[in-house]
This record gives C-alpha cells, structure tokens and sequence, in this order.
C-alpha cells in the first residue's frame, strides 16, 4: 500500500490523538511530581549519617533501578489488585496505576540526581546558615536547595522528556495514551505508517516545547544567579557615603 496522506492528516488533526498526548503528558508530570518527592527524601536518607536512614534509601534506589518499569506497572494494575482488596475498586485507574508505577520508578533516579545537587553545595554554606542561627530544615530550604536546583534542572527536565515516552509503556494496562491511540487506528485500518507517522510527528512537537520551556527555566535560573553576584559585587564597589565606615 501506497502512503495515504489524507489518512495521516487526518490523524494529525484528529480528537483521538490530542486526547491521547494529553494523557501522556499529564502521566509524565504527575510521575514527576511524584518521584521528585520520594526522590528528595531518598537523597536526604542516602546523604544521612544515620545507618537507619540511609539502609532504607539504599534498598530503594537499588531496588527500583534493578526492576523494568513495564513490570513495575503490570505488578500495579494486576498483581496488586489481587493483594489488596480495596484497588478492585473503580476510583483505581490505568492513569492512577502508571503515574504512581512510572513515579515509584522515576524516583530512584531522581534521587540521584537530587543527592548530586546537594552534594554539589559546599558544606561552608551550610555551615553559615548555621553560624546565624537557622535550624537545619531552614538552611535546607534557605540556602542549599537554591542552589542545587540550578544543577539539578538539567537532568530534570531531561527525566521528564523519558517519561513522556515512557508513558507508551502503559499500554499493556489499558491505558489510552499516544501509542495506544495510534496502534487502536493500526488495529482497524492496517495502515500501519500513517498512524505511527502522525504518532511520531506528536511525540516530536511534545518533546520540541518541552525543551524549550526547559531552556528557558534554566536560563531564567541562571539569570536570577549572575543578577544577584552583580548586584552583590556593585554594593561592594560602591563607596559608602561620609561618615559611615
């Protein structure tokens, strides 16, 4: 078969598809939101010195690092079910069982990057914020997390671009995202390079804005870093008025 343009243009345009990369990308935050938190605790207990808090953290990024996420989210929608008796209701969804499978996931990975950042802070700044009397929580929040996120955002957003794709996994449970949008009209029609062909052409106008918008969150960072050093170095420069030393 010849490729059928009109086929694919329809497509492009199509209610199915938009729904379905919606869907996809609101996985993908939510997967995020969820493994950035999970993420930063599992930082924090590996960068502890307590034994009882790294043990913990340690078990789970080698845990979920070690495990495929296909199978994490089969376990979520199958297995789980089975165990616990409340998940057989209708409240729990395929978008409920790949955002929590992708963010239990994600987290491991997450918290690597996160424990990178903060170790990226030196301890001298950590130490002032002591030095004028902040409780640890505040130096956390106050002086180290500022600055690791400028070096964890990178990385970051590059995790969310996988997760978009990686919500295409979810299609084993169900779930109705891009690619299963695209392999149900494949299903019908057998016209297999139209459907992919407009499923391809989705996943790189997602991921284009998304690296875009990731360019600039950085760059806004950056900006917000090199206003404050100047602005810091001009009121060192300028000479104080008379009569103040």
């Amino acid at each position: 078969m010849l490729f059928d343009s009109n086929i694919f243009f329809a497509q492009l345009v199509s209610v199915d598809y938009m729904r379905g990369a919606a869907l996809s990308v609101a996985v993908a935050i939510v997967s995020l939101i969820l493994a950035t938190v999970i993420g930063f605790f599992m930082a924090v207990g590996r960068t502890a010195k307590q034994p009882y808090l790294r043990a913990p953290a340690h078990f789970y990024v080698w845990f979920f690092r070690a495990i495929p996420a296909l199978l994490v989210l089969l376990i979520m929608w199958n297995a789980l079910p089975q165990i616990i008796p409340a998940l057989r209701a209708d409240w729990f969804s395929p978008f409920i069982a790949a955002s929590v499978g992708l963010g239990l996931v994600e987290a491991a990975f997450m918290s690597e990057i996160i424990r990178s950042a903060l170790l990226s802070v030196d301890d001298g700044q950590g130490l002032a914020g002591r030095a004028l009397g902040m409780s640890p929580a505040k130096v956390m929040v106050k002086v180290v997390l500022p600055q690791a996120i400028r070096i964890a955002l990178p990385p970051t957003g590059n995790e969310f671009i996988g997760l978009v794709k990686y919500s295409s996994l979810a299609s084993v449970i169900s779930l109705r995202e891009l690619l299963t949008t695209a392999q149900v009209g494949v299903n019908i029609t057998f016209r297999y390079a139209e459907y992919y062909a407009a499923a391809i052409v989705y996943y790189l106008v997602i991921v284009s804005i998304l690296s875009i918008l990731q360019g600039l969150l950085e760059k806004k960072f950056a900006w917000t870093s090199k206003s404050a050093k100047s602005k810091k170095s001009t009121e060192a420069t300028v000479p104080a008025p008379m009569g103040i030393s």
